[in-house]
Formats: C-alpha cells, structure tokens, sequence
C-alpha cells in the first residue's frame, strides 16, 4: 500500500530521518500542520518537551528554530513559541508539504495549488520549448518510457513522472521555475495518491494511460520549438490530472 507521505518521501530520494532532531521537527511539525496543535496555542516549556521527546535542550531549541524558520511558530520572550496560522507556513517547503500530505490537505488547499501549479509548469512548459537542449530532450523520452513501464506500481510511477516535469522545469531555463521541484512533487504526489484504490494500488489500467497521448504530444511541442502548443498540452494534462482527482 502506498500512502502520499511515502511516496514524496521516495521522489526526494530519502527515508524519513530518525535523528533526534528531525524527530522533533516532525512530530512537532505534523501536530501543527494536522490542528493537533492549534494555531495560536503557547507550546509547552522547554522542560515538558525534553521529557516528553527525550532530548537535550540544545536539540529542542535547534528543533524549534528550524520550525520557526518555517514559518510554523514564533518565539517570544516572555511569552513563549506560538503557533502560527497557515497564511505564515512556507509552502514551497518540501517538509511543510509533506506534513500537510500525511495530514490530508483540504479540498480548497488542493484547489488554490492546482492555481499555482497551472501557472507554474504551463510557463515552464513554453520555456522548455524554447531553451531545451538534446540530452533534455533524451531524458523526457527516457522519463515518459518509464511512466509507461511502471504504470502499475505506484512510488515508482510518480517517481517517473516528477523527473519528467523536474525536467520541464530545469530545460525553461528560469531559476526559479527551476527551484519549484518541492511544488511539483507535491503535484504529482497528489495526482497519483488519487488514483489509487482503497488498498493503495494502481488501477487496472494502469497510472499512465489517460494521459499518454498528451505526453507524447508535449514531447514532440517541445522538441519542435513550439511554446504555444507546449502550454497548451501542459494545460490539458494538468487540467485532466484535476478531473481525475476530483
């Protein structure tokens, strides 16, 4: 069975860490993001954390700031760490996006991302057609051949298919699009999650199917320098990934 948090955590190439310090950072980090912890709640003293996480002071202050640097608490003195409202979380955050993952994202989150995402990968989508170079264009044909061949296994399907749109993103040539990876796995992490059956498995027809010709032809805009028929295609297998989740 795949869960979305296992599958993100595969396309970022690691297994959750088990350090003391990540440890406090997500279990901290997912009662925030989940409402376990709710927004404008005081933190428990530095004394209860330790014991209940086992950890030095030094581990929970350093836990702490990296939460803050989140954007998910901010400490004051006298007052405390308080717990921050989501219009503060850093949602481009890899580790943020996971924990709103592992905690089942709203369907009004889901639907101001898929904004984001539209705008994103479209305009990367133009971009590629214009900056691509010859070993971009083997990788997407290596990538879309993948998603073909592991349309049935679901962390290695998604895998295939953020490379693809990774690749997207870093042939625009815009370093910014380019940095949008944690947004775009996010995307594809999503799109598969809800895809799959009560069990976790791909449908009988496979994860790639629907969208395969489209791919095709957002290889072959690319490939040909066509930016307007790119953006197009991109639009169509966004908007149907949408569709399908919904």
């Amino acid at each position: 069975m795949s869960e979305p948090g296992s599958i993100i955590r595969a396309l970022a190439g690691r297994p959750a860490a088990r350090n003391f310090h990540t440890y406090v950072i997500n279990e901290v980090g997912l009662a925030i993001v989940s409402g376990q912890i709710k927004v404008g709640e005081i933190l428990p003293g530095d004394g209860e954390m330790m014991t209940r996480f086992g950890v030095s002071r030094t581990v929970l202050r350093e836990a702490l700031k990296t939460l803050e640097a989140k954007g998910l608490v901010e400490a004051r003195a006298k007052v405390g760490t308080r717990v921050l409202p989501q219009s503060r979380w850093s949602l481009f955050d890899r580790q943020v996006l996971v924990w709103v993952l592992e905690s089942g994202p709203s369907a009004g989150f889901l639907d101001s991302f898929r904004l984001v995402r539209l705008a994103l990968e479209v305009e990367a989508a133009g971009l590629a057609a214009r900056h691509r170079d010859g070993d971009q264009l083997r990788l997407m044909q290596y990538w879309i051949a993948q998603r073909g061949k592991l349309a049935h296994q679901p962390e290695p399907f998604a895998m295939a298919e953020f490379e693809l749109h990774r690749l997207i993103a870093e042939a625009s040539a815009n370093p910014f699009l380019r940095a949008a990876s944690a947004m775009i796995e996010f995307g594809v992490t999503v799109a598969v999650s809800q895809r799959l059956d009560a069990q976790g498995s791909a449908p009988a027809e496979g994860l790639a199917a629907a969208a395969a010709p489209l791919y095709g032809t957002l290889l072959a805009a690319i490939e040909a320098a066509q930016p307007d028929r790119a953006q197009d295609t991109m639009t169509e297998i966004l908007t149907l990934g949408a569709a399908r989740s919904e």
